[in-house]
Protein backbone atom coordinates (compact mmCIF):
# COMPACT_ATOMS: atom_id res chain seq x y z
CA UNK A 1 0.00 0.00 0.00
CA UNK A 2 1.22 3.31 -0.72
CA UNK A 3 2.10 5.89 1.87
CA UNK A 4 0.56 9.72 1.90
CA UNK A 5 3.07 12.61 1.47
CA UNK A 6 2.80 16.48 1.69
CA UNK A 7 4.74 18.00 -1.01
CA UNK A 8 5.80 21.65 -1.25
CA UNK A 9 6.23 23.64 -3.76
CA UNK A 10 7.38 27.22 -4.63
CA UNK A 11 6.05 29.26 -7.21
CA UNK A 12 7.09 33.36 -8.56
CA UNK A 13 4.29 35.25 -9.72
CA UNK A 14 4.51 39.16 -11.92
CA UNK A 15 3.39 41.75 -9.43
CA UNK A 16 0.59 43.62 -10.81
CA UNK A 17 1.31 46.97 -12.89
CA UNK A 18 2.34 49.74 -10.13
CA UNK A 19 3.50 47.17 -7.50
CA UNK A 20 6.86 46.78 -7.11
CA UNK A 21 9.04 43.53 -5.72
CA UNK A 22 8.10 39.89 -6.45
CA UNK A 23 5.23 37.82 -5.32
CA UNK A 24 5.87 34.23 -4.26
CA UNK A 25 3.54 31.30 -3.28
CA UNK A 26 4.23 28.05 -1.56
CA UNK A 27 1.69 25.38 -2.07
CA UNK A 28 1.80 21.74 -0.27
CA UNK A 29 -0.41 19.24 -1.46
CA UNK A 30 -1.03 15.66 -0.70
CA UNK A 31 0.05 12.77 -2.98
CA UNK A 32 -0.64 8.82 -2.13
CA UNK A 33 2.80 7.29 -3.77
CA UNK A 34 4.73 4.69 -3.63
CA UNK A 35 8.41 6.83 -2.90
CA UNK A 36 9.36 9.92 -2.06
CA UNK A 37 10.50 10.26 -5.99
CA UNK A 38 6.69 9.15 -6.97
CA UNK A 39 5.21 11.80 -4.92
CA UNK A 40 7.74 14.70 -6.19
CA UNK A 41 6.65 13.56 -9.71
CA UNK A 42 3.08 13.74 -9.17
CA UNK A 43 3.19 17.03 -7.47
CA UNK A 44 5.46 18.47 -9.83
CA UNK A 45 3.20 17.61 -12.86
CA UNK A 46 0.17 19.20 -10.83
CA UNK A 47 2.82 22.07 -10.21
CA UNK A 48 3.22 22.95 -13.97
CA UNK A 49 -0.41 23.23 -14.41
CA UNK A 50 -1.35 25.13 -11.87
CA UNK A 51 1.10 27.48 -13.06
CA UNK A 52 0.12 27.65 -16.67
CA UNK A 53 -3.45 27.99 -15.25
CA UNK A 54 -2.78 30.76 -12.91
CA UNK A 55 -0.10 32.61 -15.05
CA UNK A 56 2.88 32.06 -12.52
CA UNK A 57 6.52 30.47 -12.69
CA UNK A 58 6.76 26.63 -11.10
CA UNK A 59 10.56 27.41 -9.67
CA UNK A 60 10.80 23.67 -10.11
CA UNK A 61 11.28 23.27 -6.12
CA UNK A 62 9.84 21.03 -4.16
CA UNK A 63 10.67 19.14 -1.31
CA UNK A 64 8.20 15.90 0.13
CA UNK A 65 7.45 15.10 3.50
CA UNK A 66 5.75 11.90 4.49
CA UNK A 67 2.92 11.50 6.26
CA UNK A 68 3.29 8.61 9.40
CA UNK A 69 -0.30 8.82 9.86
CA UNK A 70 -2.65 5.77 10.23
CA UNK A 71 -6.08 8.07 10.11
CA UNK A 72 -5.91 11.74 9.78
CA UNK A 73 -7.55 13.71 12.46
CA UNK A 74 -7.78 17.60 14.11
CA UNK A 75 -3.96 18.70 14.55
CA UNK A 76 -2.49 16.27 12.31
CA UNK A 77 1.32 17.22 11.42
CA UNK A 78 1.17 17.34 7.27
CA UNK A 79 4.52 18.99 6.49
CA UNK A 80 7.85 19.90 8.88
CA UNK A 81 10.99 22.07 7.67
CA UNK A 82 13.53 22.43 10.12
CA UNK A 83 16.07 25.89 9.44
CA UNK A 84 19.19 26.44 11.40
CA UNK A 85 19.54 30.18 11.36
CA UNK A 86 21.68 32.91 13.97
CA UNK A 87 18.61 35.31 13.53
CA UNK A 88 16.63 35.13 17.08
CA UNK A 89 12.90 34.13 17.92
CA UNK A 90 11.43 37.46 16.74
CA UNK A 91 14.24 38.51 13.94
CA UNK A 92 13.57 34.70 12.40
CA UNK A 93 9.71 35.27 12.16
CA UNK A 94 9.79 39.02 10.52
CA UNK A 95 12.67 37.70 8.24
CA UNK A 96 10.72 33.88 7.01
CA UNK A 97 7.33 33.48 8.31
CA UNK A 98 5.60 37.58 8.83
CA UNK A 99 7.20 39.73 6.57
CA UNK A 100 4.07 41.81 6.62
CA UNK A 101 3.86 41.37 3.06
CA UNK A 102 2.31 38.25 3.21
CA UNK A 103 -1.18 37.83 1.08
CA UNK A 104 -3.57 35.40 3.20
CA UNK A 105 -7.34 34.93 2.65
CA UNK A 106 -9.39 36.27 4.78
CA UNK A 107 -11.95 33.73 5.73
CA UNK A 108 -14.08 35.66 8.26
CA UNK A 109 -17.26 36.75 6.77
Amino acid sequence: MDNWYSVRCAFHFHMEKGESGNLYEERITLWQAGSFEEAITKAEKEAIDYARFNGCQYLEYAAAYILDLEFITEGSEVYSLMRGSMFKPDAYISTFMDTGRERQTDCET
